[in-house]
């Protein structure tokens, strides 16, 4: 069942959604060869603490961490540990709080030092992927317009778009109907109508869509190995345009803020 929100609680979900642009923009600040994901982890956990709120993760469905740091291959669902971040490494960081009873759930793929023209152009393509869903996100579209304007838009580029993994419905729990996702036929699925809230998050691979699932029981890795970028939005429904509660401009600013980290793909 979708749950639609009133304009108050989609203002309450705002807040929750910027907090998490807020998480993102100060891992941005940070990032570097050399640092443990699991530090991310523990900065992430203090900065959401201090800000009223708790980690959406933290031991849900049993995860072990506060956020989610995905490497290279990793898809999604990877758990912060002492592993360093090497130059040329892309990780996805991926945040959820609760703040007022109220989820905000995105991710941001950031790039370490050098990285390949290949790399640069599957994180440009998928952010920019991201944004082509949205623009279907208005009120009389459908699922399907938001889930082909992804998979189009990457599979021109000869990625592989993973399909057993999708974005979803967001509110007072962190998954709500309906399923969003990165592929699918215009005009099909559900009618989008006022105030449905939905995470979006294409997750692109270089190479093959097909995943699997790392012995850990929690990381989706790539079937052959290359690497994959993930993005999310936190996105309302809305006439005319979609309302976008998160915010990246935070995010960019602050990583072309950092040395260490590489934005040449703007």
């Amino acid at each position: 069942m979708i749950l639609y929100k009133t304009n108050e609680q989609v203002e309450l979900m705002q807040i929750s959604a910027l907090l998490v642009s807020q998480t993102l923009t100060e891992v941005a600040k940070v990032l570097k060869a050399g640092m443990k994901t699991l530090e991310i982890d523990k900065m992430a956990n203090e900065f959401i603490l201090d800000h009223g709120a708790v980690p959406s993760f933290y031991n849900y469905n049993g995860f072990p961490a506060h956020i989610i740091t995905s490497i290279n291959d990793v898809v999604v669902h990877g758990i912060p540990g002492k592993e360093e971040l090497r130059d040329g490494d892309i990780i996805s960081v991926d945040v959820g709080t609760i703040k007022n009873g109220w989820h905000g759930d995105h991710a941001y793929t950031f790039v370490i030092g050098d990285a390949s023209p290949e790399v640069l152009k599957l994180v440009k393509t998928t952010k920019e992927s991201l944004f082509e869903g949205i623009k279907e996100a208005v009120v009389g579209k459908r699922l399907g317009d938001i889930g082909f304007a992804i998979q189009n838009y990457n599979e021109k580029q000869g990625y592989g778009v993973v399909r057993d993994l999708v974005g979803h419905g967001l509110g007072q729990s962190m998954h709500e109907d309906p399923q969003v996702a990165n592929y699918g036929r215009k005009g099909s699925g559900t009618m989008l109508k006022e105030n449905l809230v939905m995470a979006i998050e294409p997750m692109i691979n270089m190479g093959t869509k097909d995943v699997f699932l790392d012995k850990d029981n929690w990381a989706i890795r790539t079937a052959d190995g290359k690497p994959s970028v993930h993005f999310e939005h936190d996105v309302c429904v809305k006439k005319g345009q979609a309302l976008i509660l998160s915010d990246y401009s935070i995010i960019e600013a602050a990583e072309k803020a950092n040395v260490n980290l590489n934005t040449s793909y703007y």
